[in-house]
C-alpha cells in the first residue's frame, strides 16, 4: 500500500460535501483531509496543510465562479505540486476553458460522480487525462485556434445563424469571398 492521496474538497453545498467525503474516505488510498466551504478557507488550508489533490467546486458563493479564482491562486504556487480537479454542475464552454486556463488538470461534472475516484488517482499520478465532460470542448477550441481572426469572426457569425448574404453585408465582403473563407474554415475544422 503506497502513499495515501490527501484530498481537499472545496464545496459550499453541504449535501455534496458529506456525500463526497464519505464516498472518498471509503477508498483505501484516498483520505479527505479537509472540506472547505469558501475560497478563503481553501486558500488557508492549502497554505498550512499537505494536500495532493483538490476537488474544487466552481460556484462557491452564489454563482460568483470564485472556485476559478481559487484555482488560479493555488496554481500559481508552483513549488507545491497540488493538482486541482474542477467538480461542478456547470457545463458551459467558457467555464470549462477558463478552468484549464486557470490551472485545473481536469473537469468533471457532478453527474459523472462515479469517475471522480479515478480522476483523483490519475491527477495524483501525473497521468494526464481529460474527462469526457470537458474533452470535446477542448478539442474544438484547439481546432478553432487554426482559424485566422477574420475566419474566426465568420465562424462566430455562422454559429449565430447568419447566412452568406447577411455576412457579406455585415463584413463588407463579397459573397464569393465569404464562400471561400467558409470553405477554408470547413477544411480546418474537418467538418
Amino acid at each position: 500500500m503506497g502513499h495515501v492521496i490527501r484530498v481537499m474538497l472545496v464545496e459550499d453545498d453541504e449535501f455534496w460535501r458529506q456525500q463526497l467525503s464519505s464516498d472518498l474516505n471509503k477508498e483505501e488510498d484516498i483520505q479527505v483531509v479537509k472540506a472547505a466551504v469558501t475560497k478563503q478557507e481553501a486558500l488557508e488550508a492549502f497554505q498550512t496543510m499537505e494536500i495532493d489533490v483538490i476537488l474544487m467546486d466552481i460556484n462557491l458563493t452564489e454563482n460568483q465562479l470564485d472556485g476559478l479564482d481559487a484555482t488560479r491562486d493555488i496554481s500559481m504556487n508552483k513549488e507545491l505540486n497540488t493538482k486541482i480537479i474542477m467538480l461542478t454542475s456547470l457545463t458551459d464552454k467558457e467555464i470549462i476553458l477558463k478552468s484549464f486556463q486557470n490551472g485545473a488538470v481536469n473537469y468533471i461534472t457532478k453527474s459523472s460522480f462515479q469517475d471522480i475516484v479515478k480522476a483523483i488517482r490519475e491527477a495524483y499520478a501525473d497521468v494526464p487525462s481529460i474527462h469526457p465532460d470537458a474533452a470535446p470542448v477542448m478539442r474544438h477550441e484547439i481546432q478553432l485556434m487554426l482559424l485566422t481572426p477574420s475566419e474566426r469572426e465568420l465562424y462566430e457569425l455562422r454559429e449565430k445563424g447568419y447566412n452568406k448574404t447577411q455576412m457579406s453585408q455585415m463584413l463588407h465582403k463579397s459573397v464569393n469571398t465569404i464562400k471561400t473563407q467558409l470553405r477554408s474554415i470547413r477544411n480546418k475544422l474537418l467538418k
